[in-house]
């Protein structure tokens, strides 16, 4: 005989010690989506080679010319060929441009790749292809530099995802000193969550204002106008700062740590709450938010124009410089990715100009702080652990031309043919060149390479297994790599 239906449903029943951390969490002011951070500890992501734990992207935006840094044509025609001449490293046969003495110094920790390509000439798509580490739009791709949530997420947000954090308490992935923001005012798409979900944009640190955005470079040394015909009328008054962190109205830093503590407490008793939650996800940006608060090594790490006076001398005092010192403090602090953006949107877009320009305004705050850079990790036991890969959305034309409405002097216009892109660390093979672009430096020559083989690379580097995927908002699974990793890099 079968038994009788109930007419009510019957209550779970948990243990005391559930109860109290399931309410626990409410008091905390955490939704049951927090329970996560609570797990993550017994959470684990098998590695698949590489030896890098984290990764520091340096992003040119408006277009490193390869003709000036990394691939030199000394012997191309007149009106190819440039003012800069190349000097030898301490690498044979790897030559770099004279104004960037400190690197060639340092050729055997960096090595080039020099014919990556893709198929865009213009700022935003190129942004896009290089941010995202794939080289063909998702459907709906609009490029009127607006992010979107049907966007392919940026390399970082899949980092952020991928890859174990190092710390449960910060950011996963962070990108500073600015978000990248056209000069008409609208954000360049790329560096976000996209399909993924706002919940895995990185953290974006605003340590720079945009302020005016006529005014290119360095700031407060380097500073020069976009337009040299042009000038603004306003000289440029950006100050860079430590970012503003303040606790919210009516909550002290002793309820902070009172509710980390208990967060530890309830860490340490994760297993009974497994069986609670299993699909929602840790609010990071909530947790992150508390743990910046919350950490005076944190704190210490924005500070950086208040380094001591050696180390500010070494790497600059300039936003190239504390931007980069800010990236190794966040590093050793335990963040798995930090996208640095060297100059506001654009600033290496030398359509005229380039020689003063590179040779008096860009490089030398680039070549001293990336130096510098170099040397901490190196000294710290943290640059076979650390990737560092220096890009652009596209590089230069071969030729040289003059608008001379806006320039008094030539540069190069875009050209996503062919640029170099600079790797370092993380099990980087250093004093070693990949693929070669033609005698005019227009095309790949030999072992073309697409931004799917850099994001390749990068995923490779940090263990990221082969067959790893992403899931978006539906839960739909993508697949990470959608290239090879470069082969004879690492």
């Amino acid at each position: 005989m079968p038994r009788p239906i109930p007419n009510h449903l019957p209550h779970p029943v948990f243990s005391r010690r559930t109860a109290v951390q399931a309410g626990a969490v409410g008091l905390l002011g955490l939704g049951m989506n927090h329970l996560g951070a609570l797990q993550a500890a017994t959470t684990g992501t098998k590695r698949s080679g590489g030896t890098a734990k984290s990764c520091i992207y340096i992003f040119l935006s408006g277009g490193l010319s390869q003709h000036e840094s990394f691939d030199l044509k000394p012997n191309a025609p007149d009106g190819i060929r440039g003012e800069f001449r190349p000097i030898a490293t301490r690498t044979p046969g790897l030559d770099v441009c004279e104004h960037l003495p400190g690197l060639a110094t340092r050729s055997d920790l960096w090595s080039v790749v020099r014919s990556l390509t893709h198929p865009t000439n213009d700022h935003t798509l190129g942004h896009y292809y290089m941010l995202t580490g794939r080289s063909v739009t998702n459907p709906g791709f609009r490029g009127d530099r607006q992010p979107r949530s049907s966007d392919w997420p940026s390399i970082s947000s899949i980092i952020g995802e991928a890859v174990p954090p190092r710390s449960n308490n910060l950011p996963p992935a962070i990108v500073l000193p600015e978000r990248l923001v056209h000069w008409s005012g609208g954000t360049i798409p790329g560096a976000f969550g996209g399909q993924m979900g706002a919940k895995r944009d990185p953290f974006f640190i605003e340590a720079s204002p945009y302020g005016n955005p006529m005014w290119r470079g360095a700031y407060p040394e380097y500073t020069f106008p976009n337009l040299a015909n042009k000038p603004p009328e306003s000289a440029d008054d950006r100050v860079y700062r430590c970012p503003s962190l303040t606790l919210p109205p009516g909550l002290s830093l002793n309820r902070i740590n009172q509710r980390n503590a208990m967060l530890h407490e309830l860490d340490r008793q994760r297993a009974d709450l497994e069986q609670l939650a299993t699909s929602e996800r840790f609010d990071r940006h909530r947790q992150s938010a508390i743990s910046l608060l919350a950490s005076p090594k944190i704190r210490a790490a924005f500070d950086v124009t208040n380094a001591d006076a050696k180390t500010q001398e070494r790497y600059g005092r300039n936003s190239f410089g504390w931007s980069l010192l800010m990236a190794l403090r966040l590093v050793e602090a335990g963040v798995n990715l930090v996208q640095v953006n060297l100059g506001n949107n654009e600033t290496w877009d030398t359509h005229g100009d380039i020689f003063p320009r590179l040779k008096d305004k860009l490089f030398p705050p680039t070549d001293r702080a990336l130096c510098a850079l170099l040397d901490d990790l190196k000294s710290l036991g943290l640059l076979d652990s650390t990737l560092i890969v220096m890009a652009g959305e596209f590089g230069r034309t071969p030729k040289l031309s003059t608008l001379k409405d806006s320039f008094t002097k030539p540069g190069r216009d875009h050209w996503g043919a062919v640029q170099s892109v600079w790797f370092a660390g993380g099990g980087v093979r250093g004093g070693t060149v990949i693929g070669s672009s033609d005698k005019l430096g227009a095309y790949p020559a030999s072992n073309p390479q697409r931004p799917e083989n850099m994001a390749a690379t990068i995923y490779k580097a940090l263990g990221i297994p082969d067959l790893a995927e992403w899931h978006d908002d539906l839960d739909r699974p993508f697949q990470i790599y959608n290239g090879s990793p470069i082969s004879g890099l690492i």
